[in-house]
C-alpha cells in the first residue's frame, strides 16, 4: 500500500510531490518523506512519521528548497517500526543518492552485511536502505545511474518499484519496476512517475505503464524506456479514461459514501453497449480474442481465481455460471492457486478478477493458468494494467477509481460483469438453462 511519486520538469518539484502524496493518502501509510535535488545540484531530504500534514509542517519550518527534480513516498511499515529513520527516501552514506521503494527485498540481510563489510553505515532497519548503498557503490565505480540500477537488479532478489535521483547526475530521474506497479505521466512541462496515476492526474491524462523488468530514465527534454537488461524499447502512450472529479469527494463526508451513491452510474457504465434490447437479447463483451475460440475447442470446467473482495465476487459468479452452463466451477484464492495444487488444463476456462489489475498473486495465477494451456479471461477495472496484458482476453468493469478501502462500486461492477459473462457463455453454448 506504499505510495511513490516522482517528478522532473520545469516546475518546482516540492509542491507537486507533496500534493501527489496527498492524492495517494487513501492507500494507507504511517510516514512520509521527500527528497529534492536543489538548484545547486545537492540532495535535500526530509521525512516524518505520521500524516502528510506533519511533513508539511516540518517543511514550512525549513528554508525553501528550490529544485525541479525530486521523489517522494508514503510508507506502510514492513521492515522496521514506524519512525522518522525508517521512513523513505533512504540516502547513501555520502548523501548523494536518494531512493524510494515499494516491495520487499528478500536477500536484504546478506546485502546489508556485505555493505557493512565494505564500510557502509546504516541509519535504518529497512530492507530498502541496502538499495541506496548498492547504488552508491556502483556509481563510485564509474557507472552512470541507469547502469547502476541495472547492476542493482542483477544482485537483488524480491519485488520492487523504485525511483532514484543522485547529485552525481542532477538532471536525471530513473525509475524501475520488478513486481511492484509503476506508471509514467507525460505532462507538457515535465514528467511524473508514481505507483498510482491518481498522484498526477490533475497534470496529465497521458500515461505509460511499465511492465516487470522495465525501467525509464528522464531528463528535462525527454525520456527513454529500457529493459533492466539494457534493451531499448518503445511503448504506447495511453489515455486515462477518468477525470479529476472522480477522485475528489464531491461534497461527500468521505469517499466510501460517495462511491456507494455512485453505484447506479457505475452499473450503467458497466452495462453500456453490452446488452442488445429486443425480443432476442444478446450480450456483447468485446475482448480480443473473443470467447469463441475457447468454446470451439471445448471446456469442461471453469476456474475463478482472485483475492479479497474480488474473490467474494467470484463466489457469486460461481452460482451464476453453474446455473447457466451446467459445468463445475471452482473459486480459488489466487495466492493458493499459484502454488500449483489446483488442476488446470486446455479444457479449463480461467477467469481472473482484480480491481487494480496489479494484484501480484492474481497476476501469477493468470500466468500459471496460461502456461497450462488454459484460456485466461480477466475482469478488471484499470485500463492497461498488468493483469490485462498477461491474460488472453477480458473485459473492463468501467467502475472508475475507487478510493474507499472497503470496496462498494468496484465489487458491484465485478458481479455485474460476471453476470454478463455467464449470459454470454450460455448464449454461445446454446444453453437451455437461461
Amino acid at each position: 500500500m506504499c505510495g511513490i511519486v516522482a517528478y522532473i520538469g520545469k516546475q518546482q518539484a516540492l509542491p507537486l510531490l507533496v500534493n501527489g502524496l496527498k492524492r495517494v493518502e487513501y492507500r494507507g501509510y504511517d510516514s512520509a518523506g521527500v527528497a529534492v535535488l536543489n538548484d545547486s545540484g545537492e540532495l535535500e531530504s526530509l521525512k516524518k512519521q505520521g500524516k502528510i500534514a506533519v511533513l508539511e509542517e516540518a517543511l514550512r519550518n525549513r528554508a525553501a528548497v528550490p529544485g525541479t527534480i525530486g521523489i517522494a513516498h508514503t510508507r506502510w511499515a514492513t521492515h522496521g517500526v514506524p519512525n522518522d529513520a525508517n521512513a523513505h527516501p533512504h540516502l547513501s552514506c555520502d548523501g548523494g543518492v536518494a531512493v524510494v521503494h515499494n516491495g520487499t527485498i528478500e536477500n536484504y540481510q546478506e546485502l546489508r552485511e556485505l555493505a557493512r563489510q565494505q564500510g557502509h553505515t546504516f541509519r535504518s532497519e529497512t530492507d530498502t536502505e541496502v538499495l541506496a548503498h548498492l547504488l552508491e557503490g556502483f556509481l563510485a565505480q564509474g557507472d552512470d545511474l541507469v547502469t547502476a540500477v541495472q547492476r542493482m537488479h542483477a544482485v537483488v532478489r524480491g519485488a520492487y518499484g523504485i525511483a532514484v535521483i543522485t547529485s552525481k547526475e542532477p538532471n536525471r530521474l530513473v525509475v524501475a519496476r520488478h513486481g511492484s506497479p509503476l506508471v509514467l505521466g507525460l505532462a507538457d512541462d515535465g514528467y511524473f512517475a508514481a505507483s498510482d496515476a491518481t498522484a498526477f492526474r490533475e497534470h496529465t491524462d497521458k500515461v505509460i505503464y511499465l511492465n516487470d523488468g522495465e525501467m525509464a530514465t528522464f531528463d528535462r527534454d525527454g525520456y527513454r524506456i529500457l529493459t533492466l537488461k539494457n534493451e531499448e524499447i518503445t511503448k504506447c502512450v495511453e489515455k486515462l479514461e477518468w477525470d479529476l472529479a472522480q477522485i475528489a469527494k464531491g461534497g461527500y463526508e468521505h469517499f466510501m459514501l460517495k462511491e456507494i451513491t455512485e453505484q447506479p452510474t457505475v452499473l450503467r457504465q458497466t452495462l453500456a453497449g453490452r446488452l442488445t434490447d429486443g425480443e432476442d437479447p444478446r450480450v456483447h463483451l468485446g475482448g480480443s480474442p473473443a470467447l469463441e475460440p475457447i468454446l470451439a475447442r471445448g471446456i469442461n470446467r471453469v476456474l475463478i481465481t482472485a483475492c479479497g473482495t474480488s474473490w467474494h465476487a467470484g463466489l457469486i459468479g460461481k452460482r451464476m455460471l453453474e446455473k447457466l452452463l451446467g459445468l463445475p466451477v471452482t473459486v480459488e484464492y489466487a495466492s493458493e492457486f499459484a502454488t500449483g495444487h489446483t488442476p488446470v488444463d486446455a479444457q479449463t476456462l480461467t477467469i481472473v478478477i482484480s480491481q487494480s489489475g496489479e494484484t501480484k498473486d492474481t497476476i501469477e495465477a493468470a500466468l500459471r493458468a496460461h502456461a497450462a494451456g488454459s484460456f485466461v479471461w480477466n475482469i478488471c477495472n484499470v485500463v492497461g494494467s498488468s493483469l490485462t496484458r498477461v491474460a488472453d482476453s477480458g473485459m473492463y468493469t468501467h467502475a472508475g477509481p475507487e478510493i474507499g478501502v472497503a470496496s462498494t462500486k468496484a465489487f458491484t461492477a465485478q458481479v455485474v460483469s460476471l453476470a454478463l459473462l455467464s449470459l454470454k457463455l450460455a448464449e454461445l453454448c446454446g444453453s437451455t438453462r437461461i
